[in-house]
């Protein structure tokens, strides 16, 4: 692990990204790897949400969600939640703060395949790390803004740490999805 540190000062910008950075170079890009169409799009229980093919070509995919969210929470699939880090957490933050063209749940169009899905995670990725480096130390003290809506006040410190934290989690999940994933076929197979 590198340090953002030194004696006298603590860079908080590359702090913040190096939390996230370390955990996707060291643990979950790796974990990506191989993913194909068939573990992307498994369902591991019935009624699981997922992205499906639409109905037109301006919505080529669909992703199942409600909100609020049903209680109990449904089951969802690596696509499911690879869709939600790509869309609902770095994307629509990204148009929101940085730049990126306006997107929603409802226009994104979601990747049919793993490979795609890959992609769009990498480039939101990696849009929202230039975006939290473009901040700089001043930029993470100003307040987020409307875009964050009850929020409007908490710091770009802030809402990086919570970013980081729905990164990392939902990616955990997307791994332990493909670990179940293995087993299945495992046990499927004897």
């Amino acid at each position: 692990m590198t340090t953002a540190t030194t004696a006298r000062t603590i860079d908080l910008n590359a702090l913040l990204r190096e939390q996230l950075t370390h955990h996707w170079d060291g643990q979950v890009r790796p974990r990506l790897e191989g993913l194909t169409d068939a573990e992307y799009l498994w369902e591991p229980v019935d009624d699981a949400w997922n992205v499906h093919p639409g109905t037109d070509a301006d919505h080529p995919t669909t992703i199942d969600f409600t909100f609020p969210e049903p209680d109990p929470p449904p089951v969802t699939t690596i696509a499911w939640r690879l869709a939600h880090v790509v869309v609902g957490i770095l994307a629509m933050r990204n148009a929101a703060h940085f730049g990126r063209e306006a997107t929603d749940y409802q226009s994104f169009p979601y990747a049919a395949t793993a490979a795609g899905a890959l992609a769009q995670l990498d480039e939101e990725y990696a849009g929202w790390l230039a975006g939290v480096e473009s901040l700089g130390e001043e930029g993470l003290q100003r307040a987020v803004g409307e875009a964050e809506g009850e929020h409007a006040e908490a710091s770009y410190a802030t809402l990086v740490l919570h970013i980081n934290r729905e990164v990392i989690h939902h990616l955990a999940e997307v791994c332990l999805l493909r670990d179940l994933y293995a087993r299945y076929q495992e046990e499927t197979a004897r």
